[in-house]
């Protein structure tokens, strides 16, 4: 298994918790059903304190927390909600990190953030689109986690945005032991291209907003050129 391999995982695992999303599956299921899916289909483990998947719904999608404190709220998905799932299975220590935000309106799930009819849920996921945009236009080879991280955060605030992450990062080196990590964040002045590959994972809410909006992926380089993993 590659770090490819794990995200195609863990694409698939949000594809299948999308599709049979409904109102009244608790978090605890749908935590239940990621992990089992991802150790039915290629995972032998979690990396992440050992748990596979970290979900949160409506006010609580504002919430970072650190895996040591996670506990899966014992709520219930509602007909208009909002969920962030954030997934890391692992095969033989090679990791997979993603996460996404889904929106259910009338009970239904919708795959398409220009579809989303809350303007204010439609415009947090549009954002993190253009922030993995801005990200990619942006990084260069000679690019440090601390280049990346002054400039993302610059394009956050103008936005009308803030950064939730409880370490103020916006993602970390993949690795194969989590102590083993550095992150986009000030005073980090190594370059992306000196390690295997990061993640990009901006955890973000409207600046006195209610929610957080959360899309996570894995990028390293190909020659020069940025590449999704």
């Amino acid at each position: 298994m590659t770090v490819y391999d794990m995200q195609n995982l863990n694409r698939e695992t949000v594809n299948y918790i999308s599709n049979i999303l409904q109102p009244g599956m608790s978090l605890r299921e749908i935590r239940t059903l990621c992990e089992e899916y991802m150790l039915a289909y290629g995972a032998d483990s979690f990396w992440y304190w050992d748990v596979g998947a970290f979900v949160f719904r409506g006010t609580d999608t504002i919430l970072s927390v650190s895996g040591k404190q996670y506990e899966t709220a014992n709520t219930v998905i509602e007909p208009n909600d909002i969920i962030t799932i954030d997934l890391s299975p692992q095969h033989n220590r090679v990791w997979g990190d993603y996460a996404r935000t889904i929106i259910l309106e009338d009970g239904l799930p919708i795959l398409e953030p220009a579809k989303v009819k809350n303007y204010q849920w439609r415009d947090g996921l549009l954002m993190e689109e253009r922030l993995h945009e801005a990200m990619l236009n942006f990084v260069c080879p000679d690019t440090t986690f601390e280049d990346l991280f002054f400039y993302i955060n610059d394009v956050i605030k103008a936005k009308g945005y803030v950064n939730l992450d409880f370490l103020g990062n916006l993602g970390h080196s993949i690795v194969s032991d989590k102590s083993l990590r550095i992150y986009i964040e000030k005073g980090n002045k190594t370059k992306l291209t000196e390690v295997e590959a990061f993640t990009f994972e901006p955890h973000i809410s409207l600046s006195g907003g209610k929610y957080g909006y959360k899309k996570e992926n894995i990028y390293a380089f190909a020659g020069d050129r940025l590449i999704e993993l």
